[in-house]
């Protein structure tokens, strides 16, 4: 029912059922043009040559294959509680397995930090990804995704899916997924212990990405600032988003997926739906 937004631009590449940037030789017809030498002569419309005396060609709808690359966020705090695993997971086979569906070239990496690992698509289900992903050892864990180090493909969609929850500037990370005529797209899933905590009193806080303790008193003042500072980072990533025209979907935890992708990711075209 739901799937990336292939339909929203023109493809190149290998032959598929999606509209490519040229002609191709499909069933649908597109348009006219004058014969040149070298032209494949069973497409000269012979009917037209009958009145006119002058070959022409016609032209038809190209179909083309379209082309994904998911990128997949494996910092610790992607895995921090069952329910953020558990929607990292699903999010992952949905993207991958609805692109497959519909015809598309899919490669995913999963990538933390400096270091990245390409993931078969065919192997989501024998979990062992998920080994594989725990053991990226990047120089230093709380760093951001380099995404400039993963060899993403020329007019693809560049799907990234992370929480977001690192410090840093969006714009080198969007800029990232939009080289090589990239079309990038954010799916950035969230649970409410971390946008809308209900801290108060005596935390040891962990570190999700270095596992480090630190112990905090939290006072309503302290609660209220934390707000404000998550706000005022998603708001960041929103305007850059905008800036770089990547729609960001940004998925809660406590709903169920499907209607969670109906409410967040299809009204913000980062999604589109097969009918």
């Amino acid at each position: 029912m739901l799937r990336l937004p292939f339909r929203s631009r023109a493809w190149r590449g290998a032959a598929g059922e999606f509209t490519g940037s040229g002609t191709g030789a499909s069933m649908d017809f597109q348009d006219h043009r004058a014969y040149s030498p070298g032209d494949d002569p069973r497409h000269i419309n012979w009917q037209a040559y009958a009145r006119t005396g002058q070959y022409s060609m016609k032209l038809f709808r190209e179909e083309i294959r379209p082309v994904v690359d998911l990128i997949l966020d494996a910092s610790s705090s992607m895995f921090f509680s069952l329910e953020k695993a558990s929607r990292t997971e699903e999010l992952l086979d949905f993207l991958t397995n609805s692109s497959l569906a519909a015809g598309a070239s899919v490669r995913i990496y999963a990538i933390s930090g400096d270091k990245y690992l390409a993931i078969d698509p065919l192997t989501l289900k024998t979990k062992r990804w998920l080994t594989d992903v725990a053991a990226l050892a990047p120089a230093n864990p709380s760093l951001p995704p380099e995404i400039q180090r993963i060899p993403l493909r020329s007019h693809a969609l560049r799907v990234l899916l992370s929480d977001l929850l690192f410090s840093a500037d969006p714009n080198p990370i969007l800029r990232a997924l939009g080289q090589k005529q990239g079309t990038p797209i954010l799916f950035a899933h969230f649970n409410n212990a971390e946008s809308n905590p209900e801290w108060a009193g005596n935390y040891d806080f962990i570190d999700a990405e270095l596992n480090s303790l630190h112990p905090h008193r939290i006072e309503p003042a302290t609660l209220r600032r934390y707000r404000e500072a998550y706000v005022a980072h998603f708001n960041l990533w929103k305007d850059a988003a905008i800036r770089h025209q990547a729609p960001l979907a940004r998925i809660p935890c406590s709903t169920e997926l499907i209607a969670a992708l109906y409410q967040h990711a299809l009204p913000v075209k980062a999604l589109e739906s097969t009918k």
